[in-house]
């Protein structure tokens, strides 16, 4: 299990320097295995194509940081690794979002950071009452949210910092949940 993770980190590790020069849908399988010095029949054991090893690349990468901080309380911290990380593998990041376009990568993000929003808005609605169905709408709205907030700030459109976004996140988030808090009060 060992030696496998390390042949897909060492697979992923080229298709990141090979990205810096080039556009995803350029780099062929065969540029890739002589890169990493490992043969196709190796690639091909661990990944389906370029697309496959680029969603877990995403997903060993990025995902953990979130993971990790799935709690209500330190969620903010696990996003601003995820923008330290964005930061750190720009290059990457941006040639992907070029490549792939917003749809693709929303494809590769958008469970895993469903699956975190939704523990945070469940855990936040809890004293509510909330409907799964009104925790599901809350979670898609956060999640399709923080997806075009992330572009946005990586294809350097706003001048706020990760910081300052997240802290209006959150914000939002807890205006949002006052808000229901207060409408319920009204109601009984």
């Amino acid at each position: 299990m060992k030696h496998s993770d390390e042949t897909k980190r060492i697979l992923s590790v080229s298709l990141k320097e090979l990205m810096k020069n080039k556009p995803l849908e350029k780099i062929s399988i065969r540029e890739l295995t002589e890169n990493a010095n490992v043969n196709r029949q190796t690639f091909y054991y661990h990944f389906e194509d370029i697309y496959d090893l680029l969603k877990w690349t995403f997903q060993q990468e990025t995902i953990q940081l979130l993971d990790v901080h799935e709690d209500a309380l330190v969620w903010k911290e696990g996003l601003l690794q995820l923008f330290k990380y964005l930061e750190a593998n720009k290059e990457f990041c941006l040639c992907a979002l070029q490549s792939l376009g917003r749809g693709h990568l929303k494809r590769f993000f958008y469970s895993d950071i469903s699956t975190i929003f939704g523990r945070v808005i469940k855990s936040l609605c809890e004293k509510l009452n909330a409907s799964e169905e009104h925790i599901a709408f809350l979670t898609h709205f956060y999640t399709l949210s923080l997806a075009g907030l992330v572009e946005s700030w990586l294809l350097e459109e706003m001048d706020q910092t990760p910081e300052e976004i997240i802290e209006m996140i959150d914000t939002i988030i807890l205006d949002q949940i006052r808000g229901a808090e207060h409408r319920i009060k009204g109601v009984n």
